[in-house]
């Protein structure tokens, strides 16, 4: 106990740091409105939900009751909308028992808020293909944008190959994630058309480069810098808190539900968006909390 609050003070401390006297947008951005609408969004990822036994810090069938806690606590936050980023179930030998996974983790995670919102991650194509994922879920697309009171909010897909292979049926090595040229095209048109300040979401890391980031970051990062309006990347896949501010834009990769067992384990989050500029990450269990202005 005495370890995980050190860490979480910790993140506090580095986020502070980090960001005093940062400017994250020109002069006058943030008095765009006297009263901007404050929005809440409930956040958690990485939750592998599977009917299996554990294997190694994954404790795949307690994401249910972890879910459950999580539920209890967001619901009644009256939330905006709510996303999850990625790898909300885990890889199965079988079509079949991938769907069911799937099946049995949706229920009761469409409980908790109407309006949600599905990041994919390898996890999630594993088997299934992108198309029978989404249907499971009730979305459209994989990678889209949309706008919720004064901000803009983008879903991102990096579950392509290198060659522009979408990810499914066991036919990727999960450490080759890439935002093919025609999303990536997208992307950049998506954030030239709006004024309104914008949060990304993501699985994979957009950060950094390693086997846990998407191979083409840089040029991501580049068409987000270029922008001048993103405020905030969101991203899971690599299971620990950890925060990193690249030429003024937040990075924050959130704690996996799924990591060791019991309800002390748990890892899921309230954000906070006030417009005019603050962004509150407020963590639950084994997620850091944050303050970013």
């Amino acid at each position: 106990m005495t370890n995980r609050n050190h860490s979480r003070r910790a993140f506090l401390q580095q986020g502070s740091l980090v960001l005093t006297g940062a400017a994250c947008f020109p002069t006058g951005f943030l008095h765009a409105e006297e009263n901007p609408t404050m929005l809440r969004v409930g956040m958690m990822t990485d939750m592998h939900y599977a009917d299996k036994d554990p294997a190694g810090t994954r404790y795949y069938r307690e994401t249910l009751a972890k879910l459950a806690e999580a539920s209890e606590k967001l619901g009644s936050q009256k939330l905006d909308f709510l996303v999850e980023l990625g790898d909300f179930i885990d890889a199965a030998d079988s079509v079949e028992t991938e769907r069911g996974y799937l099946n049995t983790i949706a229920k009761p995670f469409a409980e908790i808020c109407k309006d949600r919102h599905y990041v994919l991650g390898n996890h999630c194509v594993d088997t299934l293909t992108k198309e029978e994922f989404l249907g499971g879920v009730e979305q459209e697309r994989s990678f889209y944008s949309f706008d919720r009171g004064d901000m803009h909010f983008v879903v991102l897909d990096a579950c392509f190959k290198s060659d522009g292979t979408p990810y499914g049926r066991k036919n990727f090595v999960w450490t080759d994630a890439n935002i093919p040229a025609e999303e990536l095209e997208w992307l950049s048109a998506d954030l030239k058309e709006t004024k309104k300040k914008t949060i990304v979401f993501a699985h994979q890391r957009l950060d950094n480069e390693g086997n846990h980031a998407v191979k083409n970051s840089p040029e991501v990062r580049k068409v987000l810098q270029e922008a001048g309006n993103v405020w905030a990347v969101f991203q899971g896949h690599s299971h620990a808190n950890d925060y990193h501010e690249v030429e003024g834009i937040h990075y924050c990769t959130m704690r996996a539900m799924v990591e060791k067992s019991g309800p002390s384990n748990n890892g899921f989050s309230l954000l906070e968006i006030d417009p005019r500029g603050v962004l509150t990450v407020k963590g639950f269990r084994d997620q850091a909390d944050y303050q970013w202005s």
